[in-house]
């Protein structure tokens, strides 16, 4: 990453307030280089020509710049590519930060001229060391043992987090120490409606989907608002709603899915507070389908059968022979091909030897499913006729 004085370019990836900048800061200063921030939220063409500009201009002077793009995955396709001639050329080292999956959402052509650094949320451990240093500066907090654990609690590995709130504390002048109570009036942020310790992120991201798996949209909502409202990341709680469609609702309703993706391509689009709207949509349709894990008991049945009787091999006659010795030995003989026999519907058995045909999946009688169910009937009456 650093060798003899230069810097790679970098690809910071991480949650928020874990350090992006300040490691970047810090970057710049071990190798001498030029800091230049931009936000990628907040700045256009225009004003990455003028960078990169003012950049060839100190490179003909002999200081190098760094520049740092935070939200860097919020430039399009276009953007990125226009960062390339200048990274190559040397003008700028380029260090990204991002909170998305870079393998997603940057170029494959931006990638591959950077290293990526995974960053973690902050432990707990770690909080405690840089509430301590706040403490050098500021004097200690005004808070009793319980209110600094739920401090630290509710900054959920978010150190940035962490140190605003030290700093309105410490600015308070407080008389009295604080108790948890007291420090969740005083700030009416994440330690009220939060806390790690009682109920907060994992144990409400729990309720809220056992709330849809139970069928009370009331119930769903509220606990989704806790978690949108006290900061919880958007796309974190889009992911565990994505979830909850392919558990608890699977194919009783195949729009559940759809609608979780579309919520998520909607905030994308619209971002905060308007793209919170299509996520509140898709926790209403999720908590009001009907209900079926039966592709999720499917998906473990299916595995562990996988997992148990290793490779066999396919019947032969649905293995295809391109080559004439596959031919001879008989690959694709038989084979029924299905549109070409009455209803689409051959009866074949497509089970490999040594693994008698098995059920993962057995639909309920909810929703789509019922017509599924029919459906899967149907087919296994007319397997069985065929087979006699």
């Amino acid at each position: 990453m650093v060798a003899a004085g230069r810097l790679s370019s970098l690809i910071l990836w991480g949650p928020p307030g874990t350090g992006k900048t300040t490691i970047a800061r810090l970057l710049a200063d071990a190798v001498g280089l030029r800091f230049v921030p931009i936000s990628a939220v907040f700045s256009g063409v225009a004003d990455l020509k003028r960078v990169f500009a003012e950049a060839k201009d100190h490179a003909r002077a002999g200081q190098r710049t760094l520049l740092f793009v935070d939200e860097i995955h919020r430039f399009n396709r276009a953007q990125q590519d226009g960062f390339l001639p200048f990274v190559e050329d040397g003008t700028v080292t380029l260090v990204g930060a991002t909170t998305e999956n870079p393998s997603f959402e940057l170029n494959a052509a931006l990638l591959s001229r950077a290293q990526v650094l995974v960053l973690r949320r902050l432990d707990v451990d770690s909080l405690e060391r840089l509430l301590a240093r706040a403490e050098a500066i500021t004097g200690p907090l005004p808070l009793e043992l319980q209110a600094r654990d739920a401090l630290l609690a509710a900054a959920d590995g978010d150190g940035r987090f962490l140190l605003n709130q030290a700093e309105t504390i410490a600015a308070a002048g407080l008389a009295e120490p604080l108790d948890p109570a007291g420090l969740g009036g005083f700030l009416q942020r994440r330690v009220a409606v939060y806390d790690k310790d009682r109920e907060g992120h994992y144990g409400v991201i729990s309720a809220l989907h056992k709330s849809i798996r139970g069928s009370d949209p009331q119930a769903a909502l509220y606990y989704l608002a806790r978690m949108l409202t006290a900061g919880e990341e958007p796309l974190y709680v889009l992911r565990r709603l994505t979830r909850a469609a392919v558990e608890d609702i699977g194919l009783a309703d195949p729009q559940a899915l759809r609608q979780c993706l579309a919520a998520k391509d909607a905030y994308d689009f619209l971002g905060s507070p308007e793209g919170e709207l299509a996520i509140a949509q898709a926790c209403l349709y999720l908590a009001t389908a009907p209900k079926s894990n039966r592709v999720y008991l499917a998906q473990k049945a299916a595995w562990a059968s996988a997992r148990e009787h290793g490779s066999l091999s396919p019947p032969a006659h649905i293995l295809g022979a391109p080559t004439k010795l596959m031919r001879d030995l008989g690959y694709g003989q038989g084979y029924a091909y299905d549109h070409d026999t009455p209803d689409a519907f051959s009866g074949a058995d497509y089970w490999p030897d040594g693994l008698a045909p098995q059920t993962y999946y057995e639909p309920t009688d909810r929703g789509f499913e019922q017509r599924i169910a029919e459906r899967m009937a149907w087919w296994a009456e007319r397997r069985s006729t065929r087979n006699d």
